[in-house]
């Protein structure tokens, strides 16, 4: 082999310990070598072969093969052939084992050094020996502890599956058979329920056209649902001659039910349907008598609507105990986030376990949800929005945009790093701002990593500010975040003067502030900027383990002898130059001036548009897409969702490309990315059968109705916006938020408490969204962004984005705090 060219890093000793042979110029300029000796060959040859060869020893090889020759007398240590260089994961074990030429007895000084290539960048080579106590080391070895966690966790889940898998075959799907029931205009209608309850709970169901709870204040139009007991006569059992004998065996048993209603039967053509759903408890003693055949129950329905009211009835014998149900569904969420904090399991395979794991729980009480049910709890419309912009940026990225973006990026910046990152991330929340930040979050993370690398940066906490600033742009117009989308449609909200103007308004001065503070949060904990850099950069990193090889390797030899000096003086030589070329990369901030210049023509040669016809194409498919999602918010105009936009813009760039290689279009979708989503749906809705959400919700509004009048706006904005902010983190803010705009619009249409309406909604929709920010999983763009970075091989788990994203979410939830209170308790601009 010419002994000034580096072999292939995957197959040569070089490569495996970070070796790097100098350059041409380097050995010119080397001192002249002293004359080699016979003696001082036997201790090179007793070197490892990466160190044997290096340039710096060209001298002892010259002279060998002058010697002996090329092919004859091989070396110790050659064994290490190319051919075993293809696992990434291969260790190198080279013994230094030093003997004293002008003695029969060994030195006894080994030296074991162990080099391993990591998967990535060669982050994790390790060296380790002993010197001088004349024990061979190793590492990488198997860990028993290891092994023990791996046993623990297979079991662990093992029970978990056996548990909701005998559930699930133990009990069938629920299904409750409907009835069509109507209500006569002064009259009351009847109903004995068909068979009788396993226990002293009844559930009562209506489907129809209700009014919800909040309405209570607005209609004077009620149904009235109590129940009775009717006493059957002795010796005779036939319920159908009951309805000669009410007033005389009948016992209301159980509080009226007031469900409010249409006032009108205009109004009931046009109301939506809803399901109205309440559980009464009839006692022991009562479902005793029921139970022995002495009663039944009978249910009484009367209305003051003038006219006849129809509706949808179902009973159901086997309701669920919601209290059971909220601890259930908090050891559910619990165990979730044991497998993702811990990295016990993928995210994905953890979501998919705690879901299965919820609806065995419903399956246990009772309440196994069915098929089409599960179906429909999956947001078909989020997944299609992800599978579209994702099967868009997989085309996207085959022209080398992401490459061009990232080098104009380091040009406008000067190739400084602050500049870059702050440039990133006031961009990215001025896209959220417009588009919804899931899809502008699968837009600029390619780029965002193509940068990184670019500047030898670490791209995880780079990509960690960026998703921030994409939750905390997105808070500030109705479209940026779901959170948002749910509150801007809700049609009493509407009416009560909160359009896209005004949403606007009052979202923008918190978001500046918010912006602000947390540029200043960003700076303090990344105030080094070797944080934003990898723990060793690679060509660093390379040096230092060469450094710690060669050092070994001189410190192996003593100064017995003038040939052990001599070899031993050649090994610190290398040691010194090594030592002089680190200090020079161990460089701060920015490009240093002159190679700035350089750099940026080097990469703008390397990194052009690749195919520009294709660019054109998929400009012409973004402008569709951005256009509509832009005309979402103005449903008169255009009638197609954020799914359908983004599923018909990837079909158009589809058939503009003419692909017929569509399975590597299809391989780059991040499919446990829309599995992990899917999932958490299921999860949610689950939690929320169990009564988890609806919990959440009335805690909320006992506790603000327990502070005197004087106080209670102002901790009603403090409980929507804190509750809903850490909720939000640990829990999807979808269910989260559309429970928490039905207790706002309560709390606002409550007389008794004479609250405004519109600073519960802004501090809902800050605290929904601000919150996302709290875990990796407390918003759909955090996911997408971890999703994306896993597959380009940079994966943060979720402890790394707690400790950054956290103490974010609690600095922009104190800031609106702050300007909540003076806006809307001092200033009552609302």
């Amino acid at each position: 082999m010419p002994k000034n060219l580096r072999p292939p890093t995957s197959t040569s000793a070089y490569g495996r310990i970070g070796l790097v042979p100098e350059s041409d110029d380097s050995l010119h300029s080397q001192e002249v070598e002293p004359q080699v000796t016979e003696a001082s060959l036997e201790i090179w040859r007793t070197l490892p072969a990466a160190i044997r060869q290096d340039p710096s020893l060209a001298s002892f090889r010259q002279e060998h093969e002058r010697l002996h020759g090329p092919d004859e007398d091989p070396l110790p240590n050659e064994d290490v052939s190319a051919d075993d260089g293809d696992d990434s994961h291969s260790k190198e074990f080279i013994t230094i084992k030093v003997t004293n030429p002008d003695s029969s007895v060994e030195d006894g000084k080994t030296t074991t050094v162990v080099a391993e290539q990591s998967e990535k960048n060669g982050q994790n080579m390790t060296t380790d020996g002993e010197g001088d106590d004349g024990h061979e080391t190793t590492m990488g070895g198997h860990h028993e502890h290891g092994k023990l966690f791996g046993y623990i966790k297979i079991g662990t889940l093992l029970v978990v599956w056996l548990i909701f898998t005998g559930f699930l075959m133990s009990k069938h799907e629920k299904e409750l058979t409907p009835r069509q029931l109507s209500v006569p205009e002064g009259a009351y209608r009847t109903y004995i329920l068909p068979e009788p309850s396993l226990g002293p709970r009844i559930g009562i169901n209506f489907k129809g056209a209700f009014l919800s709870d909040q309405h209570h204040n607005n209609t004077s139009t009620y149904l009235s649902v109590i129940l009775q007991l009717l006493y059957l006569p002795s010796n005779n059992s036939n319920t159908s001659f009951l309805s000669e004998y009410d007033a005389k065996y009948t016992e209301n048993i159980t509080n009226v039910w007031l469900v409010p209603i249409p006032s009108s039967l205009d109004a009931i053509d046009q109301m939506d349907e809803m399901t109205r759903k309440h559980v009464f408890d009839i006692g022991p003693i009562n479902h005793q008598k029921v139970t022995s055949g002495k009663a039944v129950v009978r249910m009484r329905l009367t209305t003051n609507l003038e006219a006849d009211f129809p509706t949808k009835f179902t009973y159901d014998p086997t309701p669920m105990d919601t209290e059971t149900g909220v601890i259930y569904a908090a050891i559910v969420l619990l165990g979730l986030y044991v497998l993702i904090i811990w990295e016990i399991v993928h995210r994905t395979f953890a979501a998919i376990i705690a879901s299965t794991l919820a609806i065995g729980v419903l399956a246990a009480m009772n309440e196994r949800p069915s098929m089409p049910k599960l179906i429909s709890w999956i947001d078909v419309e989020t997944l299609l929005l992800l599978f579209g912009m994702m099967i868009l940026v997989a085309i996207l990225s085959e022209t080398g945009i992401f490459d061009y973006l990232a080098v104009y990026a380091y040009q406008v910046t000067n190739g400084k790093v602050w500049p870059l990152i702050n440039c990133l991330c006031v961009f990215t929340a001025v896209m959220s701002s417009f588009l919804d930040n899931v899809t502008t979050v699968l837009l600029m993370t390619p780029v965002t990593i193509r940068l990184c690398e670019v500047m030898e940066l670490n791209p995880v906490p780079v990509l960690m500010s960026m998703v921030i600033y994409s939750n905390v742009g997105g808070t500030l117009t109705p479209v940026g975040d779901p959170p948002n989308v749910i509150i801007a449609s809700n049609s009493h909200i509407a009416k009560n003067g909160v359009n896209f103007a005004t949403f606007t308004l009052h979202m923008a001065i918190p978001i500046f502030f918010v912006m602000i503070t947390t540029y200043f949060q960003l700076r303090m904990k990344f105030k080094n900027i070797n944080d934003l850099r990898f723990s060793e950069p690679q060509d660093v990193q390379e040096i230092r383990h060469e450094i710690a090889v060669w050092q070994r390797a001189a410190a192996s030899l003593s100064s017995y002898s003038k040939d052990e000096d001599l070899v031993r003086e050649t090994l610190l030589k290398k040691v010194n130059r090594l030592s002089r070329s680190l200090k020079k990369k161990l460089v701060t901030g920015s490009v240093p001036a002159e190679s700035y210049k350089a750099t940026l023509e080097e990469m703008k040669r390397k990194y052009p548009i690749r195919s520009k016809t294709l660019l054109v194409k998929s400009a012409i498919t973004l402008a569709f897409v951005i256009t509509f999602f832009f005309l979402h918010s103005a449903p008169d105009i255009q009638k197609l969702s954020l799914g359908w936009t983004a599923l018909l813009g990837a079909l158009l760039l589809l058939i503009l490309a003419d692909r017929e290689d569509i399975e590597s279009v299809i391989s780059r979708v991040e499919w446990s990315t829309l599995l992990f989503f899917a999932a958490l749906f299921i999860l949610m809705e689950a939690l929320s059968e169990l009564g988890l959400i609806d919990w959440i919700g009335k805690q909320t509004e006992n506790v603000i109705l327990s502070v005197s009048e004087e106080s209670r706006l102002a901790v009603a904005i403090l409980i929507i916006l804190w509750v809903s902010a850490f909720a939000s983190a640990f829990v999807d803010n979808i269910p989260l938020t559309t429970m928490m705009v039905k207790i706002a619009i309560g709390l606002a249409e409550n007389e008794a408490l004479d609250l405004p309406l519109q600073p519960l909604v802004w501090a809902l929709a800050l605290g929904a969204c601000l919150g996302g920010n709290g875990t990796l999983i407390g918003a759909s763009a955090n996911v997408v962004c971890a999703g994306v970075a896993e597959q380009h091989g940079y994966r943060f788990t979720f402890i790394e984005y707690f400790k950054v994203g956290f103490p974010v979410m609690v600095g922009s939830v104190i800031v609106s705090t702050i300007y909540l209170m003076f806006a809307h308790v001092v200033f009552t601009w609302h």
